[in-house]
């Protein structure tokens, strides 16, 4: 499916060498033991917008950051863990970075464990184009975009797909537009690889759907302990349309599970959760959140302890705010506590979502551990 609203130029000389640099491999470079070329030194990589605006045709070197023309040009990899979606678990779209072709879609996206972007395939079979890669005394899979040639990474026959492969890809031959711009930027055609529950979360509609900008959901962020038996209850409601699990209410950009579990952070284990108020309330969605979780032990459910586990709702406006103010009345009122309610109610600040090993975790792990259940 090509983007007919694409019109952009892409040099007619893009060069063919791979040459690889040579700067020493760090540990656990995809290069050696899945794939990819030498890394190159951890450079920036601001993305640079592939636009035809009449004027000059900028070169490649003017319009891309050092690095995204060294692995889009010359065959180099990034750095792992240091680059810019090996982690990013939003839903959209991944483009050419040279011409803006769409490449690859982030609900074919894994968790691959070797720090970078890892797909089970492109969007269609004709938008990439493979060769033999016999660099660094090794046979692997080269993998280039169709139309701009740029390289893009290696395919591996070690992924959880069908199809049994990993597109081992670098970020800086990428760019990445979220599953809401795709019709403001002009892939509107893609909206339908996206699940209906999933464009509902970001607010969007099926392709070609004019109520996709008047779509209405509301979003909670709570934490009552352990996120995986939250999810695994707070899913199956009526009305909620998407969950993830992920870490709020700290100081630290970007934590990991490692740094929220320290305690340190000031994070705690949280819950998103983006829900269809026409058909479920946010005071329902607390009356069940009082439910499920003990709201009277501080800084503790279960086996877990410490301000990491503690019960918190992390209000998005001054209407959740004096609903949750209600809720913890009501639960206080319920008689089933026999200690007063210690659940926190502060402003939500940054809502960082956890790894994906953590996503969906009792559903992947049946009989998995869990504090959690709903009280009378």
């Amino acid at each position: 499916m090509k983007n007919p609203a694409l019109a952009l130029l892409v040099p007619a000389a893009l060069l063919a060498a791979c040459a690889q640099p040579t700067a020493p491999r760090p540990s656990g470079d995809a290069s050696t033991s899945p794939g990819g070329a030498s890394p190159t030194p951890a450079t920036a990589t601001a993305t640079a917008t592939a636009i035809d605006d009449g004027a000059t045709p900028m070169s490649l070197e003017e319009r891309l950051t050092p690095l995204q023309y060294q692995v889009t040009q010359q065959c180099g990899t990034e750095p792992p863990f240091q680059n810019e979606y090996w982690d990013n678990h939003e839903p959209g779209l991944y483009v050419d970075i040279i011409n803006g072709e769409p490449l690859f879609a982030s609900i074919d996206k894994f968790e691959s464990g070797s720090g970078w972007p890892s797909f089970t395939k492109p969007i269609e079979a004709e938008a990439v184009q493979t060769k033999a890669d016999r660099t660094l005394g090794m046979v692997r899979t080269e993998v280039r975009s169709a139309d701009a040639d740029s390289h893009l990474g290696h395919v591996f026959e070690d992924g959880p797909g069908p199809n049994g492969l990993r597109y081992c890809i670098n970020s800086a031959s990428l760019r990445f537009v979220h599953l809401r711009d795709l019709e403001a930027e002009g892939y509107g055609a893609y909206l339908d690889l996206f699940p209906a529950e999933l464009r509902a979360s970001a607010g969007v509609g099926a392709s070609g759907d004019s109520s996709a900008a008047t779509a209405t959901t509301e979003t909670a962020i709570l934490a009552g302990g352990c996120f995986w038996g939250m999810e695994d209850i707070l899913r199956e409601l009526p009305g909620v349309l998407d969950t993830e699990v992920g870490y709020s209410g700290g100081t630290l950009d970007n934590p990991t599970y490692a740094d929220m579990r320290t305690g340190r952070t000031g994070h705690a284990e949280a819950i998103r959760i983006v829900f269809d108020p026409a058909r479920i309330t946010y005071g329902e969605i607390l009356d069940t959140f009082f439910r499920m979780h003990d709201p009277t032990t501080l800084n503790r459910q279960g086996n877990d302890t410490g301000t990491q586990y503690r019960s918190a709702i992390f209000f998005l406006s001054d209407a959740q705010r004096a609903e949750a103010e209600k809720a913890v009345q009501r639960a206080n009122e319920s008689g089933r506590w026999k200690k007063p309610v210690v659940t926190e109610v502060t402003k939500a600040s940054a809502f960082w979502p956890a790894e994906d090993y953590h996503q969906d975790y009792l559903e992947k792990n049946p009989g998995g551990y869990t504090c959690h259940y709903l009280r009378k």
